[in-house]
């Protein structure tokens, strides 16, 4: 489980030699939050780690929009991958990410005990989907067919209850929360699930029959524009939510409450809705007034 702030000791190995230098220039995040260092008179400047899309679109967002007038500077450190903006933000190069949700980072945590790092709320919800190059519909997946599914046992549970809820494959009551491959109990169709890595699933679709995709990887690829979407994960009191992650000896910094409160202000809600059209959706699931 994800400790409390004062649980765990900071620690990650040092990952850029541009980026150590960066930090020796500017100060560490923390010092740069506590004396409001950064970008303008006044404001207090948070370097924000982020895949693309969404996230950096909504921190882009924000920080053009919003920021300013609540004294901050929002710098969006973009990655392409899921691992980097944890051990990124544990080494102290960033203030916070924005990206991934609760089971993932204690899956994170689990594997990197050290990595003092809490999570501070939830933010959006984007809808995993099962997506398909020359397949119209689900009923006609064929017999054998090879399916491609997030390589992390945190995504990869949350594509097989996708699976499982399309009565694609039926998963062992024994599963628990975070089912994996050895846990489909019944599988009609005799298909092949194969784990790969999460940001490589759209393009592999031309060697898959199907993928089942995160929705920023989805998005980021256009996916919902240039593939069949077979399936949407529901949004409805989903537990997928994704949100900021900060590193606990930080949890209590006012400029972070201030961009938590941004992220869920009216503004940001809108600006979901409508450049995502219902993919991306509010945590709380509450329209925008």
């Amino acid at each position: 489980m994800i400790r409390s702030a004062s649980a765990r000791a900071a620690g990650v190995a040092a990952t850029a030699t541009a980026a150590a230098v960066l930090l020796a220039a500017c100060g560490s995040p923390s010092e740069r939050i506590e004396d409001g260092d950064g970008g303008g008179e006044g404001l207090t400047t948070l370097r924000v780690g982020a895949t693309p899309v969404p996230h950096a679109e909504i921190l882009e967002f924000v920080d053009e929009n919003l920021a300013e007038d609540a004294g901050l500077a929002v710098e969006v450190v973009e990655y392409t991958d899921y691992n980097q903006p944890n051990a990124a933000l544990a080494e102290g190069e960033l203030d916070a990410n924005y990206y991934q949700t609760v089971p993932f980072l204690e899956e994170y945590l689990e594997g990197n005990p050290d990595a003092d790092l809490s999570w501070m709320s939830d933010v959006h919800v984007e809808a995993f989907g099962i997506y398909a190059d020359g397949i119209d519909d689900l009923a006609d997946l064929p017999e054998g067919a090879q399916i491609g599914v997030p390589n992390d046992a945190a995504n990869m549970a949350r594509a097989l209850d996708l699976l499982a809820a399309e009565d694609v494959i039926t998963l062992s009551e024994d599963a628990g929360g975070t089912p994996s491959i050895d846990d489909i109990d019944d599988n009609p169709l005799d298909v092949t699930v194969t784990p790969v890595e999460a940001a490589q699933l759209p393009r592999s679709l031309e060697d898959l029959d199907a993928a089942v995709v995160n929705g920023n990887y989805a998005l980021e690829a256009d996916l919902p524009e240039t593939a069949n979407a077979l399936a949407w994960e529901s949004t409805e009191d989903n537990p997928y939510a994704n949100g900021l992650v900060v590193r606990a000896e930080d949890a209590g910094s006012e400029a972070l409450a201030t961009l938590d409160e941004l992220l869920h202000s009216d503004e940001v809600r809108e600006f979901m809705e409508e450049r995502w059209q219902g993919i991306v959706i509010p945590a709380d699931g509450t329209p925008s007034e």
